[in-house]
């Protein structure tokens, strides 16, 4: 669900990059309380049409009673004063071009409340991740929190950038070094850039992260995986793991930066397909235009219907299939056991039988 948020403050964070931040209003605190690593979608019209971008939320969260903390002042609240979220510039982006240059605070925008499951809750034991760029984003949420709720928990974080200079949040993870030198263990590598110290420059690919990582750690002791960044680094990674004999189950995923890829041509359903969803505790059924997805056929009729991206890498769209079939195009957003257990992405998911029934609420 989406309310509006008024903008408490925009900082530059590198030559292209920026923090936002937005005010929770009291009442509302207990909608936007949040796991570390989760996100928000934001919302905007530009030109009569409707932009929406999903952003990690970067902060730890607040200490407090109940799972996810409150307001972090000792008071019992029920949920963070403040949403703070990295922006990196994308080429033609419409959304980072607008928050990079124009944003201000003061600036009301209509944010989602949290969501998504690339999530790590505090817990004794030892975790690692590897990230590049922006991927930092929601893993730095990870770190600080398990940190500093578990002293029974260590981490390591292999990052990787173009430059310093481009290097989100350098100085917030250099500070949680310097608080938790013994269970801390930071490796950096720079793509476009010498270090004096660390590794050599250059990309992290498979080969190199399958040298790499048990010099570092012992692959087998660890609890879990966390990758998160551009498709080439995470996918580099995740055969990494597979090739050192980590089990599937112990690696989660969140990929940023897919270029979209044109859809292949999906075939007429013989005398068209019908869509049934339910959301929020309502039912309905309606005809499906050729080539649409589950989610474009739902959104014609319900508004209302959880989304994000629209490219299959958010997972807010994320529904049970309870009948039927779909191709799914692409999926960057589902773990192996949910798309097992029935779950698929309405955004990417065309119907290949007459009727094809999800339930969002599932």
């Amino acid at each position: 669900m989406f309310h509006p948020l008024r903008v408490a403050e925009v900082r530059p964070l590198t030559d292209d990059s920026v923090t936002i931040s937005f005010e929770v209003p009291e009442e509302l605190r207990a909608a936007y309380r949040y796991a570390p690593g989760q996100h928000i979608a934001i919302r905007r019209r530009v030109d009569g049409a409707e932009v929406r971008r999903t952003y990690s939320l970067c902060d730890p969260v607040p200490a407090g009673p109940g799972p996810h903390g409150d307001d972090g002042d000792g008071s019992g609240g029920a949920g963070p004063r403040r949403l703070r979220v990295g922006v990196r510039l994308v080429e033609d982006g419409e959304f980072s071009t607008y928050a990079f240059k124009e944003l201000a605070a003061g600036d009301v925008l209509d944010v989602m409340t949290p969501a998504g499951r690339f999530v790590l809750e505090p817990r004794p034991g030892r975790f690692a991740a590897v990230v590049g760029g922006s991927g930092i984003t929601p893993v730095l949420s990870q770190i600080a929190t398990v940190l500093s709720r578990e002293p029974r928990a260590s981490f390591c974080l292999i990052r990787s950038d173009r430059t310093t200079a481009s290097t989100m949040f350098l100085e917030e993870v250099a500070d949680l070094k310097d608080r938790w030198p013994d269970r801390f263990h930071l490796v950096s590598a720079l793509s476009r850039e010498e270090q004096q110290a660390g590794l050599a420059s250059g990309r992290l690919d498979q080969d190199r992260l399958t040298a790499l990582i048990p010099a570092l750690l012992p692959v087998a002791e660890v609890d879990g995986w966390y990758l998160c960044g551009p498709l080439g680094l995470v996918t580099a990674a995740e055969r990494a793991l597979r090739a050192l004999g980590v089990p599937r189950s112990r690696v989660h995923q969140e990929i940023f930066h897919v270029d979209e890829a044109p859809a292949a041509p999906v075939g007429a359903i013989p005398g068209g397909a019908t869509v049934r969803a339910t959301l929020d505790g309502r039912a309905g059924g309606w005809p499906a235009v050729d080539g649409e997805s589950v989610l474009e056929t739902v959104l014609r009729n319900r508004s209302d219907a959880p989304y994000a991206c629209k490219g299959g890498v958010c997972g807010t769209c994320r529904t049970k299939l309870v009948s039927g079939e779909v191709r799914m195009d692409r999926n960057f957003a589902l773990e192996p056991e949910e798309t097992e257990a029935g779950y698929v992405l309405a955004c990417q998911s065309h119907p290949v039988t007459p009727v094809v029934e999800v339930d969002f609420d599932a």
